[in-house]
């Protein structure tokens, strides 16, 4: 690969181009080095640095919680079955065999065994959701409506213990003073 460089002219004004040829092939890819020996030469031993076959990234979502995640996994592993069956069904059918109908009727049993899997995940996100919380914004308004009751409710502790200091100071007598 070359590089461009832009000149501008001193009495035209134009702008020219010059492109100059590199010595050395460069690779494509950023992380990769050229290589050492020459295209045209046979036997050249190619050392390369080790470089990995992917590089991590971190995830961009949340990993699903424990149970909702176990529920999920159990879900498809039940919709693949009942979507097997129902493909064996149908070819049990095509095929004017003995098993079509008991494949039929199982099919109907695991289509309903499926639903309950798809409802469960979602059932289970909820029930989790409701007992971990969700995880607010800080520009909710929810959370901002939260902070002032908490408020309220730390003000209104603080006045009801300096009362009761008040009375507890007063002897309990209701006299204001000792004579």
């Amino acid at each position: 690969m070359g590089t461009a460089e832009r000149q501008e002219a001193p009495e035209s004004g134009v702008e020219t181009v010059r492109t100059t040829a590199s010595r050395r092939p460069q690779a494509p890819v950023h992380d990769i080095p050229a290589r050492a020996d020459a295209p045209g030469r046979r036997g050249a031993v190619r050392e390369e640095p080790y470089r990995p076959l992917w590089i991590e990234e971190p995830a961009r979502r949340r990993r699903l919680p424990d149970p909702v995640r176990t529920s999920a996994v159990r879900a498809v592993l039940i919709i693949s079955v009942t979507l097997i069956q129902a493909m064996v069904a149908f070819l049990c059918t095509l095929a004017g065999s003995w098993l079509a109908f008991p494949m039929v009727i199982s099919g109907v049993a695991s289509t309903v065994v499926a639903t309950w899997g798809a409802l469960d995940v979602w059932v289970t996100r909820q029930v989790w959701n409701q007992r971990h919380g969700v995880v607010s914004t800080p520009s909710s308004t929810a959370r901002a409506l939260r902070r002032e009751r908490r408020k309220a409710r730390r003000q209104a502790r603080a006045t009801e213990r300096a009362q009761d200091r008040i009375r507890r100071q007063g002897g309990g007598t209701g006299q204001l003073s000792h004579s």
